[in-house]
This record gives structure tokens, C-alpha cells and sequence, in this order.
């Protein structure tokens, strides 16, 4: 069984991060270096933690060995896993603003209830009803739902389970009330009782359609001032 090696290692910006190192057999008995960042001191604070994010990966790397497949995942391991290769900042698939609302819904919703949960384990219907209790609207409460199925397809595609029990998960997106759609009179009227913090902010969703999300991760550096714009990913 390859173990591979975890170390800290530094850089020019930022906090040190956690690099996974192993070696990966290729064609004519050949064997490369691979690398992978499993993330920062900021979100992942000692070793300890490190190995535990690197679970799902060694299984992975060691997928013909019979011991490590005969332990089972953890919902935790895999979302680890699922952090590293889809959620990674070089990751060309997702947006940004996707990759944040995926590790919030990751980090607040999913991994406190599910993350010590088998695999094998997780049942549909355990997952539907725990939806239903979430003081969440349906159109989040389906993100979260989706959030899970994709999960479990990645883990499908890795060979770390065979089956997605989340496809029988049933979960509306539909709204119960209609939205209520101000006028521009409404929300000049509205800005008057606003402090300056709280006044941006609708100032910005009202003008530029921005999601929560997108609006609370906003940071002043992301605004070109000398253009007077600001870059929509």
C-alpha cells in the first residue's frame, strides 16, 4: 500500500499549505510524481486534520488494495475528496461564486449532519425527511439536495460506492408564496431608513442582481475603482 507524504510548505502570498506527494505507476514500469494541495493552514490547521482530508485520496491511489476497500467512507472523506478535485481554485468547470455557495452549504448544512455517515449507509428516505426540517426555502433546500447527488456521482466515478441513493430523494424547488417585486419609488423609500453599510448593499442588489452570496463575499478589493465597475464572474 502506498502511504504517500504530507508536508507544510510555504508561499510567497498567503499561509502555508498541505501538499500531498505520491507516486503514480504510468505505462513501461514507470512511475511519476504527483502532487496535490490539499488545502491551507487557515481552513486546515494541524496534521491531523490534513490526514483525514487525505482518506478518500489514498483509497483512490490504492485502489486495488483490499484492506483500504474494505473500510468504509465516511460522507466526510468524500466531501474532502470532492473539495480537492471540483472545488479547487484551478478548477475550470465551476465559477467562483459556485465554488462558495457549495462549501457553504458543505461546511453549514451537510457535513454536521452526514459527515460521520457511511456511505453505504445514507438512505434516501432519512435524507428526504431531514430536508423537510431544514428552516431553509425550497429552492435551497433542492440546491442542498442536488449539492448531495452530486457527491455521491463523484464517489460513483472514483469507485468509492457503486450506487447514488440521493436520485430517490425527492425535493421541490418550486416557490410557496410569490415574490414581492419593488417599485423604484418603493426602493428609494426603503434606502432612506438604511444605515450606509446595510444601504449598499441594496443599492448593489437592486442594481446589479447579485445573489446573498455573492453580495456577502464582496470585498472592497474586488471593485476597480480607477474603471468605475465592477467585474461580474
Amino acid at each position: 500500500m502506498q502511504k504517500g507524504s504530507l508536508i507544510r510548505s510555504s508561499r510567497r502570498r498567503g499561509p502555508d499549505v498541505w501538499e500531498y506527494r505520491w507516486r503514480e505507476s504510468c505505462p513501461g514500469d514507470k512511475r511519476k510524481h504527483r502532487r496535490i494541495v490539499i488545502g491551507s493552514l487557515d481552513t486546515i490547521r494541524d496534521k491531523a486534520a490534513a490526514l483525514k482530508a487525505i482518506a478518500a485520496l489514498r483509497r483512490e491511489i490504492n485502489r486495488n488494495d483490499a484492506r483500504l476497500r474494505a473500510k468504509p467512507l465516511t460522507l466526510a472523506e468524500l466531501i474532502d475528496h470532492y473539495r480537492q478535485r471540483e472545488l479547487a481554485t484551478d478548477n475550470e468547470w465551476k465559477t467562483l461564486s459556485t465554488r462558495t455557495t457549495y462549501e457553504g452549504y458543505l461546511r453549514k448544512w451537510i457535513e454536521p449532519r452526514w459527515g460521520t455517515s457511511s456511505l453505504s449507509t445514507v438512505r434516501a428516505v432519512d435524507v428526504e425527511m431531514w430536508l423537510g426540517t431544514l428552516p431553509l426555502a425550497r429552492g435551497s433546500r433542492a440546491k442542498i439536495r442536488n449539492l448531495m447527488s452530486a457527491l455521491f456521482n463523484h464517489g460513483r466515478r472514483h469507485g468509492f460506492v457503486d450506487r447514488n441513493p440521493i436520485s430517490l430523494v425527492r425535493q421541490s424547488a418550486k416557490r410557496q408564496t410569490a415574490p414581492d417585486v419593488l417599485l423604484p419609488s418603493e426602493i428609494n423609500r426603503l434606502l432612506q431608513g438604511l444605515r450606509h453599510r446595510e444601504r449598499t448593499l441594496v443599492v448593489l442588489a437592486a442594481g446589479t442582481g447579485l445573489r446573498m452570496c455573492e453580495l456577502f463575499g464582496l470585498k472592497w478589493r474586488d471593485i476597480d475603482f480607477a474603471g468605475a465597475r465592477l467585474p461580474l464572474h
